[in-house]
């Protein structure tokens, strides 16, 4: 996997958080994900206090979906798995997930540069606070700026990213708004992945059809396992309309 296939043409991404992932609702969630074909697992999380090796090799041992590491901090790196998104967190003003943890981690990943993915990281206000805001110091942009929303996905296809990600943050109350996704697709070439708060098929559906390429879900996921099914349905879907 390197940055010039990621993400595939409409895809749909599982977040495991290390702490919230018992032994056994792991392998039936797998399970689900490889019965439907999810395109990618996401391993990482804001917070977390466990192992994120041993969530791979669980991983692993149990369907043989790409991994892909979703750091969210310096404590969760790994070279286990099969690509690493590199996150700048472009919306804030926190020159740590800027600039500062990057420089920190070069030397440990300049031996696998051909695995890392550069992102540039937007988080969208979803009604209330998230933890995501809390741990990085920073403020979404809200809902009603797609305007700014547009212009820091700019800027960050300007300064090179591989993708953008739109995010409201985990165990948000709504998901990035479909008027927020269409207008930064009109305005950007590179990719562009969607999360947080989404919930239904619909919303993944919205989200889709809005412009996205790839679908990341993980709250949604442990409240109803189901919701994966219905992601990678839709993704079929799309894929076959566009196909014929």
């Amino acid at each position: 996997m390197t940055k010039d296939n990621f993400p595939g043409n409409r895809s749909v991404a599982l977040l495991l958080d290390p702490d919230k992932a018992s032994s056994e609702g792991l392998e039936k969630t797998l399970r689900i994900a490889s019965e439907c074909k999810t395109d990618y697992i996401l391993a990482g999380g804001s917070l977390t206090f466990n192992s994120i090796d041993n969530l791979i090799d669980t991983v692993r041992k149990y369907c043989n979906i790409p991994i892909i590491l979703f750091p969210g901090n310096l404590l969760q790196l790994s070279l286990k798995a099969d690509a690493i998104l590199l996150l700048s967190l472009i919306s804030g003003r926190n020159p740590e997930l800027l600039i500062g943890n990057h420089v920190i981690a070069a030397p440990y990943l300049r031996r696998v540069r051909e695995k890392l993915i550069s992102v540039g990281y937007i988080l969208v206000g979803s009604g209330k606070k998230t933890s995501v805001e809390y741990i990085s110091q920073t403020e979404a942009i809200p809902a009603d700026k797609s305007d700014l929303v547009v212009a820091t996905a700019l800027a960050g296809e300007m300064l090179g990213f591989n993708m953008i990600y739109l995010e409201a943050g985990s165990g948000a109350e709504k998901p990035v708004p479909s008027e927020i996704i269409s207008a930064v697709r009109e305005n950007v070439s590179i990719p562009i992945a969607v999360g947080g708060g989404l919930r239904s098929r619909k919303e993944i559906s919205d989200a889709f059809h809005a412009g996205a390429d790839l679908i990341i879900l993980g709250n949604g996921c442990e409240k109803n396992p189901g919701l994966l099914a219905e992601a990678c349905s839709v993704r079929d879907n799309i894929i076959n309309r566009l196909t014929t």
